[in-house]
Formats: C-alpha cells, sequence, structure tokens
C-alpha cells in the first residue's frame, strides 16, 4: 500500500517539485496551499506524513505543527516543516516537528528524510 504525503505548501512551483519528485518515488500525494484547504482534506484521508511550509497565507507552518501534534487524530503522524529562514529552523524546536529541511533544498535530502520517518516502501 502506497504511503500517502500531505504537503501545505503556497508556492506553486515548490508544490509540483515535491509532488513530482514523491510521485516518482511511489508515495501518494495530496497539495493544499492553505491551512483551511488542508484541515478539509483531513476529513478524507489521514496521511502518513506532513511536509509544511512555515510562512503560509492563513497561517504559520510552526503553529499548523504545533496544533497537528496535540490533536488526537494527528499527533501521531511525522511532521517536516520546511522555511526559507534560517531562524526558523531554531523557533521550530518549540513546535516539535520531526525534522526540518531548509529551503532551497535538495530533492535527494527530502527523499532521504522521507524515508528515514516513514520507511522505505518505495511502490513501483
Amino acid at each position: 500500500m502506497k504511503k500517502r504525503i500531505h504537503v501545505l505548501e503556497d508556492d506553486k512551483d515548490i508544490a509540483f517539485i515535491i509532488e513530482f519528485l514523491l510521485k516518482d518515488e511511489g508515495y501518494e500525494i495530496q497539495v493544499s496551499s492553505t491551512f483551511k484547504e488542508l484541515r478539509e482534506k483531513l476529513n478524507d484521508s489521514i496521511p502518513d506524513l506532513f511536509i509544511l511550509d512555515v510562512m503560509l497565507p492563513d497561517g504559520n507552518g510552526l503553529d499548523i505543527c504545533k496544533d497537528l501534534k496535540n490533536d488526537a487524530f494527528t499527533k501521531h503522524i511525522p511532521v517536516i516543516v520546511m522555511s526559507a529562514n534560517v531562524r526558523n529552523a531554531e523557533l521550530s524546536e518549540a513546535s516539535s516537528p520531526d525534522d526540518y529541511i531548509s529551503k532551497p533544498f535538495d530533492l535527494d535530502y527530502i527523499e532521504s528524510r522521507i524515508k528515514r520517518l516513514i520507511g522505505e516502501k518505495k511502490v513501483a
């Protein structure tokens, strides 16, 4: 069974690149550009991992991470936070993400971080 990853990223180009890479690796991908959209999609399915941008039009990815980690339905799901602001790496510790990725990022690095958190379940 494919592992499902939910990507919350408001930059369409970055979201497309991540989605393309991860689909190619055999993951099922859901993409949202706002926190509201992510919440709506969670009603349909719960992912195996979240990738959250920090700066979003309707929220802060660090706060969203904290909400997900405090919610009974999502607290067990690994969260990767990503940001172009180096300062957010330090700030993210208070939100308890499972990992942090700096932008710009290396695509192989993202893939290795995901595999570390949810296993290497490549589906052809």
